[in-house]
C-alpha cells in the first residue's frame, strides 16, 4: 500500500472536494482519498504507486492544481 500527499490550490468548499475526489478516484489502484478544502490537502492511498503526473492530470481535470506536499 502506498500513501501520497499533495497540496492543492484553489479549493474553497465541499463542491471543490467532491470534484477532485471524483477525478482522482478514477485512477487505477486508488483505495482511499482524503481531501480538505480547509487545508488544501489531498491524501491518496493506493495499492501501488501512482505517478505525480497522473495525480496532477486528474486534479487539473477537476479545475485545480496539485503539487507533492513537502
Amino acid at each position: 500500500m502506498t500513501v501520497a500527499e499533495y497540496q492543492v490550490s484553489g479549493m474553497s468548499c465541499a463542491h471543490c472536494e467532491a470534484a477532485i475526489r471524483s477525478e482522482v478516484e478514477q485512477l487505477d489502484g486508488v483505495q482511499g482519498i482524503e481531501v480538505s478544502s480547509a487545508t488544501g490537502r489531498l491524501v491518496i492511498t493506493s495499492a501501488a504507486p501512482i505517478t505525480v503526473e497522473q495525480v496532477q492530470a486528474a486534479v487539473d481535470e477537476a479545475g485545480y492544481s496539485a503539487v507533492p506536499a513537502a
